[in-house]
């Protein structure tokens, strides 16, 4: 034992910790934690950077892809053969074509003053360059014809149809048909007038205007002279109205 020391009681331990001069006793201090630094390892920090690298890849390619869109001219309402093209029929859309020189109608220059449609094309379609002409090259014209009435339900502008033609047999007082042959293959309707009374039709048979070539024009008028039965039949996937 040291001189000059002076003992005095232990002072009691509390959750083993001693105060070295008597004082108040308090729990033992943890440990300091660190944070460590994100290992190149880590799943979490590769997702993270395969992510972004992707969405600015995709980026990237859609920004590219809007550069290599092109102006064409669409169909804004279904056309027939005849049509004028203009604004009232033709809407500007911006495309991205696989052969930027494919041969649709380019919008990046006025229309010519005297285009027409040689055929038809549907709404929302591009228009394609063949299918543009002038006045003279139109090779078809109107003509409303007198048909068998249920033949009509379901047709509208537009609509493309075969005409089939049942002559009247001669030998008969009464009405009377004979088998109907294929007339036409494929002619476009122009329009079905809304005034059906001033054509002269009855109750079994309906006005339809049809776009028919020149040389097709004194078939139909001769069927009609003759009182043959005219019936329409639609091409498969033509242009129908809604029910139909």
């Amino acid at each position: 034992m040291r001189l000059g020391a002076v003992e005095g009681p232990p002072t009691k331990h509390h959750n083993g910790s001693v105060s070295t001069y008597g004082g108040q006793i308090g729990p033992a201090s943890s440990p300091a934690t660190r944070l460590q630094r994100p290992s190149w390892r880590d799943s979490r920090l590769i997702v993270g950077i395969s992510l972004v690298l992707l969405a600015t890849a995709l980026g990237a390619k859609a920004v590219a892809s809007a550069d290599d869109r092109v102006p064409r001219y669409a169909a804004a309402t279904t056309i027939k053969p005849g049509d004028r093209l203009d604004t009232g029929t033709l809407m500007r859309v911006e495309v991205l074509l696989d052969d930027p020189l494919a041969a649709y109608l380019s919008a990046q220059s006025p229309l010519p003053a005297d285009a027409f449609a040689l055929r038809e094309v549907r709404a929302g379609e591009l228009v394609p360059v063949s299918a543009v002409g002038t006045s003279a090259q139109v090779g078809v014209q109107p003509v409303t014809v007198r048909v068998d009435a249920d033949s009509v339900a379901g047709l509208v502008t537009g609509s493309v149809v075969d005409v089939w033609v049942s002559p009247r047999d001669p030998a008969l007082a009464q009405e009377h048909y004979l088998p109907a042959a294929l007339a036409l293959h494929a002619v476009t309707v122009a329009w079905i007038p809304t005034d059906q009374g001033s054509f002269g039709v009855s109750a079994s048979s309906s006005a339809v205007a049809l776009l028919v070539s020149a040389a097709d024009v004194q078939k139909l008028i001769a069927a009609q002279d003759s009182r043959s039965r005219v019936t329409l039949v639609p091409v498969p996937g033509s242009l129908h109205g809604r029910g139909s």
